[in-house]
């Protein structure tokens, strides 16, 4: 495997010197630059695999050198470095392309991580042949579940976001995956190896809310009984993801924003810190930017956490997708109930399409699940979905007749019927409802809907 390189930008003879000594110690080829001028010819003549720059240079800045390596080789990671509390250059650089920043001083166990860390996805990012754009092959490999042109768009900033350490802020309605979002994230960075921790920051009792973030030590408090390790340290090398982050007390949003800016943590009833190496994604579906204007979430950790805002299409807005994820839920249901393939009927499918889905895609999924278990013959018809009377979308004529088509009068007997032959197994077996489920051959949640759609709840 050939040598992998890194080149260095900065003005400081002593600066050079000690990353060259610390980058060839780790068994890499390394090349310096002064400027920024210099620093873009030893790109182009050098190719790095990844690109260290100081913020400051004589001639220029280092976002001047971040934006010639998006532009032109955006396959190579470049890292900056910043005054020590400049956290308002490192968010620019991040929001410019930076892989990461590291601060001066440099801490250079700080700085072999990164370096190790860049260099694993400089290797897992080839530069693209003329004309070849990166975002477009691997896009289409997506584990998230969609066509759309809007989906077409976010699994492309997905791959971008992959390639970098930016904190990301996910914004979508409730039910619109967000968590897979950040997920995907994960999954295509350099940290897919590391955790995926997700937490609901709602989730959380105020009082433990320290505690279950940063750990704790020993009898640090009542009930401590013992070290625990927090989520922090749970996501080290990985990737943290807070959900529902507006919902965080002021309190602890004072705490998170100095554990994200320090990279270091401190556990309760413990004197000392402790370095953490994670990535931060955040989401919620409230308006965040409303929150801080009315003073219930901090100016200054908006800015941090939202160095890019991703915005994740409710499912009314992504065209065909929907046909697309009713098959992939429907099979998925089949396989959890062990249950034969259930297929939706034209008229159906004709009515989820012209639905609004204000719960987007999980409303979707407990739609099918419950229809899934009313449907007859393995056959979803409109009036198994059981969508809201007052939608619109039910009031039109084609929906209207597809569902007295639904349940014909020819069928009434065998309704009849079937409600008559539970009656009578719930009554044999004294109403155990998984002996009767058994007797009758369908699985507890098939028998506990049917029990419902009949309105047998009373009878017993």
């Amino acid at each position: 495997m050939a040598q992998q390189k890194v080149l260095v930008i900065d003005d400081e003879p002593d600066i050079r010197e000690l990353l060259e000594i610390t980058l060839l110690r780790m068994g890499l080829d390394t090349a310096t630059a002064g400027s920024v001028k210099e620093g873009l010819l030893a790109i182009q003549n050098f190719k790095p695999d990844l690109c260290l720059t100081d913020m400051k240079l004589p001639d220029g800045t280092g976002l001047d050198v971040v934006r010639f390596i998006q532009r032109d080789y955006a396959h190579i990671p470049v890292a900056v470095i910043t005054a020590f509390g400049s956290m308002e250059s490192a968010v620019e650089a991040l929001k410019a392309g930076a892989y990461d920043f590291v601060s001066k001083p440099v801490d250079l166990s700080k700085l072999r991580d990164l370096v190790q860390t860049a260099l694993t996805l400089s290797g897992q990012i080839s530069e693209p042949a003329s004309g070849e754009k990166t975002a477009s092959q691997p896009a289409n490999k997506s584990s998230i579940i969609g066509e759309s042109e809007a989906m077409q768009r976010l699994n492309a900033t997905i791959l971008k976001l992959a390639r970098s350490q930016a904190p990301v802020f996910i914004h979508g309605e409730s039910g619109s995956g967000k968590e897979l979002v950040a997920n995907e994230i994960h999954n295509r960075s350099p940290r897919a190896k590391g955790s995926f921790v997700p937490v609901n920051c709602g989730a959380i009792p105020e009082n433990l809310m320290e505690s279950e973030f940063f750990g704790h030590k020993k009898g640090s408090f009542t009930g401590a009984v013992e070290d625990k390790k927090g989520l922090f340290q749970a996501a080290h090398k990985g990737t943290l993801f807070l959900d529902e982050v507006a919902d965080l007390p002021l309190g602890m949003q004072v705490k998170l924003l100095r554990a994200i800016q320090e990279k270091a943590i401190k556990p309760v009833g413990s004197n000392e810190e402790m370095p953490v190496d994670i990535r931060i994604l955040s989401a919620t579906h409230k308006d965040l930017e409303n929150e801080v204007e009315q003073g219930s979430f901090r100016q200054d950790l908006y800015y941090r956490l939202n160095v890019i805002k991703l915005d994740v299409p409710p499912l009314h807005e992504r065209g065909g997708d929907i046909e697309l994820l009713a098959h992939f839920f429907l099979e998925l249901i089949s396989e959890r109930w062990a249950l034969p393939n259930i297929d939706l009927s034209e008229a159906a499918m004709s009515v989820l399409n012209a639905y609004p889905f204000p719960g987007n895609v999980r409303e979707l999924e407990n739609i099918l699940e419950r229809a899934s278990t009313l449907c007859e013959n393995n056959v979803i018809q409109p009036a198994d979905l059981q969508l809201p009377e007052t939608s619109p979308v039910l009031k039109t004529t084609e929906v209207m007749q597809a569902k007295i088509a639904a349940h014909p009068a020819w069928q009434a007997s065998e309704v009849n019927t079937e409600k008559s032959q539970i009656l009578e197994a719930l009554e044999q077996t004294r109403w155990n409802r998984t002996a009767a489920a058994k007797q009758l051959g369908m699985t507890f949640r098939q028998l506990r809907y049917r029990i419902k759609k009949y309105e047998l709840d009373d009878v017993g």
